[in-house]
């Protein structure tokens, strides 16, 4: 156990060196750090939400929300329906009491006119080998002729957890967009989503969050203003749109626009931010999908001369005429965009469309101030704990204590380096985890070397009593340390937030550990046997 080849030495010493140079740019300037050669590693470690600052988040679905446009979208499929040929008279289609209900008025057309709308009922999850879906709408009848779709209770459910799900997506899109660092982004509850972002600006990242980013493009209703709408009732079909309350420059305006979209956000390829070459105004290029730019072509050839509006969330950004058709599916919104307005747009249209509102439950912010207090607190937890364990390992084992101390100090670095390598993320209770890891480091050196007594006692020779105090505390150590890191690896796969965080630098440190411990401690045992030739065990 003693001997070492000079590969393994080498080996051993390579590691080491590897780890130092991974944990330099922790200690250097970020400007030191960029003027650094290439073939250097240059990663930091990422310093979580309750070291560095943040925003932490809690977030709602609104249920309502989701509701009320689904019914309005139902509502244009029960009307495109019944208009298919041959056609089914029909009067007072709308939403009454959180359903879409028609009537019917030739009764003889009643069971056509059902058996169509039995086809929007939107089967939920249909299995791969029949049954087992849910609708997420329920298909009544009333008096006089009376059709009536609502949400059924199992389908309302299903589709909540569903739209739950995709929010988290969506946010999360958003936030890599952003750039900011390690976001937790996570299910609360049934209906609720929590972020924690570290870094970056608490503000801009709940504009990005909590805007439902719906872009749909509208031809305008030119049959009737938009004043006489709003004072009468817009045309069938239509609904009354106003522009954005944030344009500075115009007045609110009221749209007649179709309720029927032209294209939605997911037509869309790429949405960048961009100028305008004629006035040098910030504008948010993008680029239609195939399909989509096949139908946008279609509609501005046969609508040329007619205005159509880009809307977002229901608000009208902007409502240019077709001046000719539009075929090259790409083109530019523009509506009075700040630089910061059209970049955060752009990446709202990157990231897609939330399919319900978000309303803001919890907001905490954390400041940079008390994650400095954080940092500093949980280093010095550190250097006492480090400076009380070489201590007592001097006390107790003398020389071997020493190495003990160079190895723990080695263990440290290469935790620390490989931290930076991995871009993991440090949080308080990782700092808990690196303590951790130094008793575990020195509860290791303390199985060798109780062995290595015990060998001594028994007779042995030191050579012998140390090589053997080695090859047998190993399967211990590994079994100690094997256990530990299965439990880190549940925490880290059940766990959320702080809870990885703890259990990321547990099982690193566990890695560490073992190559410190066994490898790098043996190693320099064996050196200094080598060079000394002890006579007696010296712990």
């Amino acid at each position: 156990m003693l001997h070492f080849a000079r590969w393994q030495i080498v080996l051993i010493v390579l590691t080491i060196v590897v780890g130092v140079l991974a944990v330099m740019p922790n200690l250097m300037p970020r400007s030191w750090v960029e003027a650094l050669p290439g073939w250097l590693p240059k990663q930091r470690i990422v310093l979580g939400l309750d070291l560095q600052g943040g925003a932490y988040l809690l977030y709602e679905v609104d249920r309502q929300d989701y509701m009320e446009k689904r019914l309005r979208s139902l509502t244009g499929e029960v009307r495109q329906a019944l208009r298919t040929e041959p056609r089914i008279g029909y009067t007072g289609l709308g939403v009454v009491d959180g359903g879409v209900q028609v009537r019917i008025r030739d009764a003889a057309q009643f069971q056509d006119a059902r058996e169509r709308l039995a086809d929007l009922t939107n089967p939920l999850n249909q299995s791969l080998f029949g049954g087992g879906a849910t609708d997420e709408f329920a298909l009544s009848e009333g008096s006089n002729d009376m059709l009536r779709l609502q949400f059924s209770e199992e389908g309302l459910a299903q589709r909540m957890r569903s739209i739950v799900d995709q929010s988290i997506e969506v946010v999360r899109r958003r936030i890599d967009e952003l750039g900011t660092t390690e976001p937790s982004i996570q299910r609360e509850g049934e209906d609720r989503i929590l972020v924690e972002a570290p870094g970056g600006d608490p503000e801009q990242l709940k504009g990005l969050v909590g805007t439902t980013a719906q872009l749909t493009f509208h031809l305008v209703d030119t049959s009737m203003s938009g004043e006489q709408a709003l004072s009468t009732r817009p045309p069938p079909g239509t609904m009354v749109l106003m522009t954005s309350e944030d344009d500075d420059l115009e007045p609110l305006r009221p749209y007649v626009v179709e309720e029927s979209p032209l294209l939605t956000g997911e037509d869309l390829v790429d949405a960048q931010p961009s100028f305008q070459q004629q006035t040098n105004e910030p504008v948010v290029s993008f680029r239609l999908t195939t399909s989509g730019a096949r139908r946008f072509g279609e509609v501005t050839t046969r609508n040329v001369g007619r205005p159509f509006a880009i809307v977002l969330d229901d608000e009208v950004i902007s409502a240019p005429v077709i001046r000719e058709p539009i075929t090259g599916g790409s083109g530019q919104i523009s509506g009075s965009f700040t630089v910061q307005g059209a970049n955060d747009l752009s990446i709202l249209l990157r990231a897609g469309a939330l399919p319900a509102a978000l309303t803001l439950v919890e907001e905490r912010t954390v400041g940079p101030g008390l994650g400095a207090d954080s940092i500093a607190a949980g280093e010095m937890a550190a250097i006492v704990a480090a400076v009380l364990v070489a201590l007592s390992m001097i006390l107790v084992y003398g020389l071997f204590g020493v190495f003990a101390n160079i190895a723990l100090i080695t263990n440290i670095v290469l935790l620390m380096g490989l931290l930076s390598l991995l871009g993991a993320t440090l949080t308080l209770p990782g700092i808990a985890g690196i303590v951790l890891t130094m008793g575990m480091a020195v509860d290791a050196n303390v199985l060798i070397y109780e062995r290595i007594r015990e060998e001594g006692r028994a007779g042995r020779t030191p050579i012998l009593a140390i090589d053997t105090g080695f090859s047998r505390a190993f399967a211990t150590i590994l079994d100690a340390n094997v256990t530990t890191l299965i439990a880190a690896v549940i925490l880290f796969q059940l766990g959320s937030g702080p809870i990885r965080g703890f259990a990321v630098t547990l099982a690193i440190g566990i890695l560490t550990t073992v190559f410190t411990a066994f490898l790098f401690t043996r190693l320099l045992v064996a050196l200094w046997v080598r060079r000394r030739r002890p006579t007696a065990v010296p712990v």
